[in-house]
C-alpha cells in the first residue's frame, strides 16, 4: 500500500460517523437501512460517508434491488493494518 493509499484511508477514517460505520461493518455486511438506525444523520449524510468509505477501497457495496449492503474489503483493511504495524518508534 503507497502512502497515497494510506493518506486516503486515514482521511476517511478522521470522521467519527464514519469510524463508527467502520466498527459496525466489522462484524459482517450490513443493509444501510440497519445503519442509518443507528445514527442521527439523513440517508444522504450516510450516502455521502458510505460514498467515502468506498472511494478509498475500505468498503464495498453490494445492491440488492432498492438497497445496498456494505461490507469491509478485507485486502484493503490487511494492507492497511500491515503498513500501520511496519511502523516503528525508536528514541
Amino acid at each position: 500500500m503507497n502512502t497515497i493509499d494510506v493518506a486516503l484511508l486515514c482521511k476517511a477514517l478522521s470522521d467519527t460517523n464514519r469510524l463508527q460505520i467502520v466498527q459496525m461493518l466489522s462484524d459482517g455486511e450490513k443493509c444501510a437501512c440497519k445503519l442509518l438506525e443507528q445514527f442521527e444523520i439523513t440517508q444522504p449524510t450516510l450516502s455521502y460517508h458510505m460514498k467515502t468509505l468506498c472511494e478509498c477501497g475500505l468498503v464495498d457495496v453490494r445492491k440488492d434491488g432498492k438497497w445496498s449492503h456494505y461490507s469491509l474489503n478485507g485486502e484493503t483493511l490487511a494492507a492497511f493494518q500491515q503498513f500501520i504495524g511496519g511502523l516503528s518508534y525508536s528514541k
